[in-house]
């Protein structure tokens, strides 16, 4: 094997391979926000992996022209990515970034290592030496028609253009569904122990909860309500007997909070929240919330009718929560 400076120089997109990798890494865990990052990353997942791939099955000269070993490598990256993540699946690290990272990282340099080794090592091996002339020769331009050669220039600007496309599709990826994390709680802070049958005037304790992934900040308010309703299967009605209001939260503006699945789940506002009941018999406490994402819609909603809050609420236009309680003397 001759390990010589000048031999090694020959491998130096490999070499590059490995160490844009690793940076890649570095930027990941350290620097997240980079544009450097998004860039190597749509490399690292799009040409890398393909290409070092390629390089090992097709290490002679003659086996490829090099306009087909840089189709192929963007063809393969696009097989070989999902194909590393389905095995992941079946371990118990799970389709997560880092299980990923690892994974294609060790893969890039395992067989980029691998390819140096066989140009090391073998007769005739192929080399990247890419010239303009070279790649009119791949394309046998100089024996071409003109319609041939205005085909082939379309096709290289369609392969591009599908490239720069997917590229900006993977670093632009579409915002994920706004929404209000809004529930609550035994007094345990768990989601059981509710109080559903109380005394007459007994303290009872819940816990409410709120997570903004609106996108935005966000003022909350949350109107409590007793209901006391039927509802008419004849009719397909409800009707309120009676109501009465029991409370009301101001919740001071909350910032947004992205929604992370690779961490464990964590509350953002949470209050204590304790009510008694003076009037016996079978009610429906309705939570009511009400944020300003839309000033107009968040003001004509609160200044409803109470009774239309509350259908409001059982037609799913107000994001609410309910609990069934009946109170006993």
């Amino acid at each position: 094997m001759n390990l010589s400076i000048k031999n090694l120089k020959k491998s130096w997109e490999l070499i590059l391979i490995i160490l844009l990798s690793i940076l890649l890494n570095v930027l990941i865990f350290f620097s997240p926000e980079s544009h450097l990052r998004t860039v190597l990353g749509l490399l690292f997942i799009l040409f890398f992996p393909g290409y070092v791939f390629i390089n090992v099955l097709f290490y002679k000269e003659k086996s490829l022209e090099n306009i087909e070993r840089i189709a192929l490598s963007f063809g393969l990256s696009i097989a070989i990515v999902p194909l590393i993540g389905l095995m992941l699946n079946y371990t118990p690290y799970g389709i997560r970034l880092t299980p990923i990272l690892i994974s294609l990282t060790l893969f890039i340099i395992t067989l980029s290592i691998i390819g140096i080794y066989f140009r090391l090592t073998g007769n005739n091996v192929w080399f990247p030496k890419i010239s303009f002339e070279e790649i009119k020769n791949n394309f046998e331009w100089n024996n071409s028609s003109k319609l041939d050669k205005a085909l082939t220039v379309i096709l290289i600007i369609s392969v591009i253009f599908s490239v720069m496309t997917l590229g900006y599709v993977i670093s632009n990826p579409k915002q994920g569904e706004k929404f209000t994390e809004f529930y609550i709680l035994g007094k345990e802070g768990k989601a059981y122990n509710y109080p559903n049958e109380v005394f007459l005037n007994e303290k009872n304790t819940l816990r409410i909860g709120l997570s903004n992934h609106e996108g935005k900040k966000v003022n909350y308010s949350i109107e409590i309500w007793l209901v006391n309703l039927t509802y008419d299967t004849k009719l397909n009605k409800t009707k309120i007997h009676k109501m009465y209001f029991m409370d009301e939260i101001n919740v001071l503006e909350l910032d947004h909070k992205p929604v992370n699945i690779d961490k464990n789940w964590t509350k953002q506002w949470e209050t204590e929240y304790n009510f008694t009941i003076d009037k016996p018999g079978n009610w429906q406490q309705w939570y009511l919330l009400f944020k300003n994402t839309d000033e107009d819609e968040f003001e004509k909603l609160k200044n409803k009718k109470p009774e239309e809050k509350v259908f409001d609420a059982i037609n799913g236009n107000i994001q609410s929560l309910k609990l069934n309680i009946k109170a006993i003397k």
